[in-house]
């Protein structure tokens, strides 16, 4: 007798087959969700309304409507007619974020392989005033001396005056990042690589590098974040409009021009975000391999 038989037998006969019971979700897993749904909410709803700000027309940003009625987008090209400078700002700022992120990645890594895995006398108090510097507002209690240095060597005004100074404030959080990452790997991997003759420099290529990635991919965007959005120190350290980054420019302009209305602001901030938002985009997988392997852990 078949399976359809059977059952007919059994509907024939009066018996039913009991229906499957659905698997309970746990309260706790509605709750995360909950959670994790609601800070998601928290960070996509602001872009959200600023990305639809920025293409709705004058008269539909006074109406108080999320939805624009007509999308105007002569917005954007008006930040280039009014602001001449803008794309020479906006390369100043990916000249000193790309220099920073570069120069400050490879010094991380050069130092955090040695606090890891050299046996380097005073390692252990180097770490430790890298991590309590930390704990410090550096970048408010040294601007002063900052601006004495630059203008002693004549670099108020120039990218090398923003890029120095940001590598500096970058190191500390940057080499613990890097030390964390490379003392996940395990030491026997090291051993092994000397007792086969290769130095430290082959080790650190061949061997940890490619087991590292995932944390220097962290290390790029922590390091690409914290220069992108500097305001304090372009601020003091520049005064021309050309040699200003974009996150200055977009913070001292509105004050000069009334014509500045909410969708023309709003446009300016999305090109400010922009750059962030593609670069987590493309880089994510990585960013988040490189959080699980304990990349912010030091």
């Amino acid at each position: 007798m078949t399976s359809a038989e059977s059952s007919l037998a059994n509907t024939r006969s009066g018996s039913r087959v009991p229906p499957k019971r659905r698997k309970r979700i746990p309260a706790r897993t509605v709750v995360m969700h909950a959670i994790i749904i609601f800070f998601c909410l928290l960070v996509l709803v602001p872009l959200l309304w600023v990305l639809l700000t920025s293409v709705k027309s004058l008269r539909d940003a006074y109406t108080g409507k999320l939805w624009p009625e007509v999308f105007d987008f002569t917005h954007y090209t008006y930040v280039f007619q009014k602001m001449p400078s803008v794309l020479r700002n906006f390369a100043n700022s990916i000249i000193v974020t790309v220099a920073t992120v570069i120069v400050t990645t490879v010094i991380a890594i050069l130092a955090g392989y040695a606090l890891a895995h050299l046996r380097l006398p005073g390692a252990a108090v180097v770490g430790a005033v890298l991590l309590g510097t930390l704990f410090f507002p550096t970048r408010l209690v040294s601007i002063i001396g900052i601006f004495q240095i630059q203008r002693h060597l004549g670099l108020i005004d120039t990218l090398p005056g923003l890029i120095l100074p940001y590598i500096t404030l970058n190191l500390a959080l940057s080499i613990m990042i890097m030390r964390g990452i490379f003392q996940q790997v395990s030491p026997e991997l090291v051993d092994a690589a000397r007792v086969d003759g290769a130095s430290s420099w082959r080790t650190l290529i061949q061997i940890m590098l490619p087991l590292a990635a995932n944390g220097v991919v962290v290390l790029g965007i922590v390091n690409f974040v914290t220069a992108w959005g500097e305001f304090l120190l372009a601020y003091t350290l520049t005064n021309d409009r050309f040699t200003r980054t974009f996150p200055v420019v977009l913070a001292t302009t509105f004050g000069g021009f009334g014509e500045w209305a909410f969708p023309r602001v709003a446009a300016m901030y999305i090109m400010a975000i922009l750059p962030g938002i593609l670069a987590f985009t493309f880089l994510q997988r990585w960013y988040m391999k490189g959080l699980q392997e304990g990349a912010l852990k030091f």
